[in-house]
């Protein structure tokens, strides 16, 4: 709130819309907003109907909407993730207002079973905690969403890519805890997966800790042990 940023806009859409419209002007790239359904004591119905047609009129091209108020007095960011209610059809009735714009729905979707429910009703899916703590689940998308064949995960692929991206990164003065730690949902459920964390966690920070830490770390889950 201090710098005038995130789900405080709500507040003041002209702003946000003056924004979109700057950006279009400077960028044949699209442009899309991400929103809460509403902030503090505001009404759903009428703030989110207020910026999506403000922002909209100034040519924002998608609008994504985490389907829950935040509350930007009394609750933190994490809090505000989590606390305030969910309300899908919120967002749903702002789709049937708008059947030629795309909207996209985020909060709290935590599997690809939702993630079809949902699309029955809007334009596209976000996942944030869910592809963060499973980060496989992903691995299923193109054939439930978009019909591709099933396919298995190359996790030897994965592994040697991570490594060669780690290992530049090291190279260049960054600690490979910063690759990491953004890896340790990466196996969920899965023989040796505790013993995967514990790897990136502890090792990775240790001096002098380069690509080498992935490969043990995969090979507690069985991926590159027989190698």
């Amino acid at each position: 709130q201090s710098g005038t940023f995130g789900a405080c806009l709500m507040q003041t859409p002209d702003v946000v819309a003056r924004a979109i419209a700057a950006m279009k002007a400077a960028t044949h790239v699209p442009v899309t907003v991400k929103c809460r359904i509403g902030v503090d004591e505001q009404d759903p119905e009428v703030a989110l109907d207020d910026l999506a047609e403000r922002v909209l009129d100034a040519g924002a091209d998608a609008l994504w909407v985490h389907a829950r108020k935040a509350w930007l007095k009394g609750l933190s960011p994490k809090e505000n993730r989590e606390i305030p209610p969910l309300d899908y059809d919120r967002v749903y009735r702002l789709k049937q207002k708008y059947p030629d714009v795309f909207i996209g729905i985020n909060g709290g979707i935590a599997d690809l079973d939702q993630a079809v429910a949902h699309l029955a009703h809007v334009d596209g899916v976000m996942l944030g905690r869910a592809a963060y703590h499973d980060t496989a689940l992903l691995w299923d998308v193109d054939h439930r969403i978009f019909g591709a064949p099933k396919t298995e995960p190359d996790w030897i692929a994965v592994r040697d890519a991570m490594m060669d991206y780690a290992g530049r990164y090291v190279a260049e003065g960054g600690k490979l805890g910063n690759v990491t730690r953004h890896m340790i949902g990466l196996f969920s459920s899965v023989d040796g997966a505790r013993r995967f964390r514990q790897i990136l966690s502890t090792d990775a920070s240790k001096p002098g800790a380069g690509p080498e830490v992935i490969a043990a770390a995969f090979a507690a889950v069985g991926v590159g042990s027989g190698e």
